[in-house]
């Protein structure tokens, strides 16, 4: 019995391991603006496309409409700073894109926390569809 819950218990950390990262570093918003006028960053919006439609990060792309093509919309430069991010400071929905841009090999994935709300609140510039 001793054997099996240590079996159990090891595995249980093994996957773990493989895992995806629970937190993604965050990115500032003055450190976003300045990746996006100098045009070094992919931003991914998380919320939908009816929210991306209404409004969004400029330049971003909507991860859910476009999330079976994405390997084609990112930066060939695996090191590219790519960004993603969702409604707010309480949502995690960025993680499935940030997860996503991680297995396709990005080592610079950042998480914009504010989100659009936040974005908004700071006087940031919407695009609109």
């Amino acid at each position: 019995m001793k054997f099996l819950t240590s079996l159990v218990l090891a595995l249980g950390l093994v996957g773990t391991a493989f895992a995806a990262p629970s937190k993604i570093a965050d990115i500032s918003h003055q450190e976003l603006s300045a990746a996006l006028a100098a045009k070094t960053v992919t931003v991914l919006d998380v919320n939908g496309s009816e929210s991306f439609a209404e409004g969004r990060i400029p330049g971003s792309i909507d991860f859910i409409a476009q999330q079976k093509k994405i390997a084609a919309l990112l930066p060939k430069d695996k090191k590219a700073l790519v960004v993603a991010y969702c409604g707010n400071e309480y949502c995690s929905a960025y993680l499935s894109a940030a997860t996503v841009a991680m297995e396709l090999g990005y080592t610079n994935v950042k998480h914009y926390s504010p989100g659009i709300d936040g974005w908004k609140k700071s006087g940031g510039k919407l695009e609109k569809s």
